[in-house]
């Protein structure tokens, strides 16, 4: 069995904060960095979707960390064909990024050479976790209108060579990658070019539900918990949110995940049920689980 590295999408949410899970000593972000790295091996970087990240922010989280300590970086939203504000690009960028005459913008709607550019600096501020060896993946998760085609199978292709050597994972929102039918050519596909499938959990009987299944594509194995909300598809990221794994529930995906981590050399396990402190008392949870 692979190493197993349990995390959260995250460590700065403001409920987390106001949940004192946190220790009243950890009164700054250097020091909540440093106490979420005491307790976790893993944590992948949200904030990265929504405005590129800066060099120098990287460099602190390299430095603020242990030296085996692992950053999953989530891709910026523009390259997973989001909508994006296009004041979340920097400052020269926006101009020629705004030429559609919007305020959000999808990827059809910027110039090659504007995303080129912003992938460029994507990567570029991602350095001093490379240099120190603490980049994880880049998680490329893909929207509900993002279904199974040739097209889009070769845009995944395109976004794994740009990034390359930095490996991406990749999560499916649109259902039709994981149905019966094509299952088996979505993990085919994704097994042939060694990129990782994210194994997820998340509410069923939605159009867009993917199903828990299990499957390691590649050396890395990624699992996400996304929680069972009875309010999967509000506005509102907290309620989307907020569910409390139970025991019984862990128990159960704590056997998955061994499972899983039986076809990789490292499992990733990161908790996406960020409401107060839910995610990171869960992977304690898990952890001590696997510890037993």
């Amino acid at each position: 069995m692979g190493q197993i590295r349990v995390g959260t999408a995250g460590w700065t949410d403001k409920t987390l904060i106001d949940s004192g899970w946190y220790p009243s000593d950890a009164s700054n972000p250097e020091k909540r960095l440093k106490y979420y790295a005491s307790q976790f091996p893993l944590v992948e970087v949200d904030s990265a979707y929504y405005a590129l990240p800066a060099e120098r922010t990287a460099e602190a989280w390299a430095e603020r960390t242990p030296a085996d300590f692992t950053f999953n970086i989530k891709a910026f939203s523009l390259f997973t064909q989001h909508p994006t504000a296009v004041r979340a690009l920097p400052a020269d960028l926006r101009e020629a990024a705004g030429k559609a005459g919007k305020e959000r913008v999808y990827l059809k709607d910027v110039d090659p050479e504007v995303t080129g550019q912003a992938w460029d600096r994507f990567l570029k501020a991602l350095e001093p976790l490379r240099s120190a060896g603490k980049l994880g993946a880049i998680l490329l998760q893909f929207p509900p209108w993002f279904p199974i085609s040739r097209a889009n199978k070769e845009y995944i292709v395109a976004c794994a060579e740009r990034a390359a050597p930095d490996r991406v994972c990749v999560e499916f929102r649109n259902h039709t990658w994981m149905t019966e039918d094509n299952q088996k050519e979505t993990l085919d596909f994704l097994s042939a070019r060694n990129l990782p499938y994210v194994c997820v959990d998340e509410p069923q009987g939605y159009p867009n539900s993917i199903p828990p299944v299990l499957a390691a594509t590649s050396d890395l194995a990624v699992v996400r918990l996304h929680g069972h909300s009875d309010k999967w598809e509000s506005k509102d990221i907290q309620e989307r949110f907020r569910y409390r794994y139970d025991g019984k529930e862990l128990k159960k995906w704590a056997g998955n995940v061994r499972h899983l981590a039986g076809d990789a050399d490292e499992t990733h396990v990161v908790f996406n049920n960020c409401y107060r402190d839910y995610a990171q008392v869960n992977a304690q949870q898990l952890e001590a689980l696997f510890a037993a």
